[in-house]
């Protein structure tokens, strides 16, 4: 069953802007170690750190609460598997939002997927609940 979804839409021309602003300050406020090595690898930086951005914007909104009510940018992270593919995983209070969620006897599956095409960046993630067997 799906318990929620998000999309979100970032503009890549914003996001070199601001970290071009910002710099660290930003990266480490919204971004983990280990999407700012992603990212710092990539030709398209700013692009990359954009579509993590409108992941978590949209992960937030997956879960029902945007970013508010106590969820942190760093409890949404963005890594990718060895064939490329883009996973979310969420710690601290989106963890614990996400258990909330979840019905009893389920496990709760984070689909993500990313996409840009300059100066666009977007995201969709679906939350699924999986019965246990």
């Amino acid at each position: 069953m799906i318990l929620g979804i998000g999309t979100d839409l970032a503009n890549i021309d914003r996001i070199a802007a601001t970290l071009e602003r910002f710099g660290d300050r930003f990266r480490n406020r919204v971004f983990t170690d280990t999407e700012q090595a992603r990212a710092e690898r990539r030709a398209d930086t700013p692009g990359t750190y954009a579509k993590r951005w409108a992941a978590k914007e949209a992960c937030s909104k997956a879960l029902g609460t945007g970013l508010r009510m106590g969820i942190a940018w760093k409890d949404m992270a963005v890594r990718n598997l060895p064939t490329g593919q883009p996973v979310m995983e969420v710690t601290g209070w989106a963890a614990d939002r996400l258990a909330q969620m979840t019905p009893p006897g389920h496990e709760a599956i984070i689909h993500v997927t990313l996409t840009d095409d300059h100066p666009w960046a977007q995201a969709f993630v679906l939350i699924e609940a999986r019965p246990i067997r």
